[in-house]
């Protein structure tokens, strides 16, 4: 069974308090937050008050995906805001050992992300410090994407290759995930599905995640 994380960059921010507890009543596992600068990324999200009025209206673990330049000078205040997992892309950061360890100190469980055309070569020397990471299958910056095939055989490949590590790290796709690929997004390694249109834009939020979970 698959964990599911709805991104919360899919839901109505006029009712977001609402649409937290709907997800979560309807079986999420954790809470997924895209933030955006502009500069990484086009688009512009929010930040550390908009996690720290979502840390107060739920229990389940908030899952901070920073899509950013200069993800170092923010992983503080979004630790303090209540995030569980800072995510970080690779892209950004020339010392990401240094940051990595300084996330674990904060108390925040580190992880890494991957554009589409990132290689995962680019984890070779970092995966000793991972709890997780985020294969993009789409490239960040909006919602509602089509999902990008090729991202399957990078899931597989970074399993084998955490099995042959015997690391326990888990493994995490966002974009353009829904109930028609969720099977093969498992199949290939995936412990983590993060979906955000396929799940707020549901008639049956519940049944949604279900077979986002089922596989």
């Amino acid at each position: 069974m698959a964990l599911v994380a709805p991104s919360l960059l899919s839901a109505d921010f006029s009712r977001l308090a609402e649409d937290i507890v709907r997800v979560e009543e309807a079986g999420a596992d954790w809470l997924h937050l895209d933030i955006m600068d502009g500069h990484f990324v086009p688009n512009l999200t929010f930040g550390p008050p908009v996690v720290s009025a979502i840390r107060k209206v739920t229990k389940l673990p908030l899952d901070v995906h920073l899509m950013v330049n200069n993800p170092a000078a923010l992983i503080e205040v979004f630790a303090e805001a209540g995030a569980d997992w800072l995510t970080v892309h690779v892209e950004t950061d020339p010392h990401l050992h240094r940051l990595l360890n300084r996330i674990r100190e904060l108390g925040v469980k580190p992880a890494v992300a991957l554009n589409p055309s990132s290689s995962l070569a680019m984890l070779d020397e970092i995966l000793p410090e991972l709890e997780m990471v985020l294969i993009m299958s789409v490239n960040p910056g909006f919602g509602g994407q089509k999902f990008i095939p090729s991202a399957l055989t990078k899931i597989s490949r970074l399993k084998k290759q955490l099995v042959q590590l015997g690391r326990p790290v888990l493994i995490q796709v966002d974009g353009g995930v829904t109930p028609a690929n969720s099977a093969q997004l498992t199949k290939a390694g995936a412990d983590v599905l993060v979906a955000g249109s396929a799940i707020f834009c549901s008639n049956d939020m519940k049944s949604t995640i279900a077979c986002l979970k089922a596989g």
